[in-house]
């Protein structure tokens, strides 16, 4: 079969011969180049910056509280990531709607680390495409062999070195560098993650690669619903490439079938042949086409990004049903999402009765007994302060009416509630009103009053 009508890196039998890509160069490499190494920094530094005494993002599993630039969250704000998820999904579609697999082939962690690292490295130690189809052909000598060990020794370490940044968004990085110079026996289950992440990422990175894009993400399948006539995505002009022949051939159309934007895809697929879903809008076989449109006097754009209609020389709209749509729904998440985090308050405040029996009987008067659980979910020290609501016959006693805690702690105050017993006619509400001092917010907590 032809390398140029492969539709992936998968044969017809359903096994896989391994993609070299080639090297390209030009005005989409340089800017997503850019954009890696503006990605991949940004991953690097987080875990290092601090806002508030605490980590920009920290995400402490163990202890079930979570800190993003500057706020905390506890586990009781759960609930939040529904409406972090539903805006970061919707947000993906939305771009895809406008601007294709945009986020593939320019954002996606998976093509920023393997794209802007490990293949550049593998590139470095093998040299180009040609050179390491031939160094794969040939024998298992000196050069093989120690190109080999070299380039996974290099992939391990990197492996390592992500696994353990990805770490430290869970542990803090101070807690990882206490962990690094520390027995692994003392920290089994953070030293065990860190070994399977790197496995995993060792595996995909030296040898998965664009199987993940074409096997385990569902994205590309999803993009036929998620895209239309209108939408931006990478192609090839038919009707101005076609036919396809030689450069000495007068009838030929400017596609000189040089399989140059083959060699460049990083998924094996040829972009000739339509909108694929193995296609992860990378634009390398734009700069390729590119290339060799100037190098024999064409102009540039035979492969381009560009919509289906704009391929076909119809109108092209960006202002269109779907896209108002989609604005709108965006814009009613956006607002939601800010009116849910905006009323979400600095503290919990929670009543429960104690246990044992319901109510007991103290020198004729009916007790219950309560627990008033208060957490402080803010970044800062809170002093808060009970205040029960007065009802006739009713006698509160509050061992803490006034207490202080420090971020993201709790307390466990007892509560009791009397009354004469031949005042008590049957059960009413309580409320317990708790006020944080620092912030004005109250909340009221309501809980009933049982008796004989």
């Amino acid at each position: 079969m032809d390398p140029a009508q492969k539709k992936s890196s998968i044969e017809s039998d359903g096994s896989r011969h391994k993609i070299r890509v080639a090297d390209v160069h030009g005005r989409f490499s340089n800017y997503r180049n850019l954009v890696f190494v503006i990605l991949m920094a940004v991953f690097t530094i987080v875990p290092w910056i601090k806002v508030g005494g605490h980590p920009l993002l920290f995400i402490d599993i163990l202890h079930r509280q979570f800190y993003i630039a500057g706020f905390t969250f506890n586990a009781q704000d759960f609930y939040l990531v529904f409406f972090f998820a539903a805006g970061v999904f919707f947000g993906l579609f939305y771009v895809t709607m406008i601007l294709g697999r945009i986020w593939c082939g320019w954002t996606c962690p998976q093509t920023v680390w393997l794209e802007g690292l490990f293949r550049k490295i593998e590139r470095f130690i093998e040299g180009p495409r040609a050179k390491q189809m031939k160094l794969a052909k040939g024998p298992w000598n000196f050069e093989k062999t120690s190109k080999f060990i070299a380039k996974h020794l290099v992939f391990l370490f990197l492996a390592n070195l992500v696994a353990h940044i990805v770490l430290s968004y869970f542990v803090s990085m101070d807690g990882l560098l206490h962990f690094v110079v520390s027995h692994p026996k003392n920290h089994p289950t953070a030293f065990g993650f860190m070994l399977f992440l790197t496995a995993i990422l060792y595996l995909d990175f030296a040898w998965f690669r664009e199987q993940v894009c074409l096997i385990l993400c569902p994205y590309g399948r999803m993009q036929s619903t998620l895209t239309d006539d209108d939408t931006l995505v990478i192609g090839y002009d038919e009707l101005r490439g076609e036919p396809r022949g030689k450069k000495s051939d007068p009838n030929r159309g400017a596609c000189i079938d040089c399989h140059r934007c083959v060699d460049v895809c990083p998924t094996g697929i040829d972009i000739r042949n339509g909108l694929q879903l193995e296609c992860i809008a990378c634009a390398n076989c734009i700069d390729a086409c590119d290339d060799i449109m100037t190098k024999i006097g064409q102009k540039t754009g035979l492969i381009r990004y560009d919509s289906y209609n704009g391929f076909n020389n119809k109108p092209k709209k960006i202002l269109r049903p779907r896209f108002y749509l989609y604005t709108l729904i965006l814009i009613l998440g956006a607002v939601v999402a800010f009116w849910v985090f905006s009323n979400r308050q600095s503290f919990e405040s929670n009543v429960l009765r104690a246990q044992g029996l319901p109510y007991t009987f103290v020198d004729q008067k009916i007790r219950n007994q309560f627990n008033l659980h208060i957490f402080n979910k803010s970044e800062k020290a809170s002093e808060l302060i009970i205040r029960p609501k007065a009802l006739p016959g009713v006698t509160y006693i509050i061992p803490l009416q006034r207490i202080r805690l420090e971020s993201l702690s709790d307390k466990m105050v007892p509560l009791f509630v009397e009354m004469p017993e031949m005042v008590f006619k049957e059960q009413f509400t309580i409320d317990i009103e708790v006020e944080n001092t620092r912030t004005g917010e109250i909340s009221v907590e309501q809980v009933q009053f049982l008796g004989p």
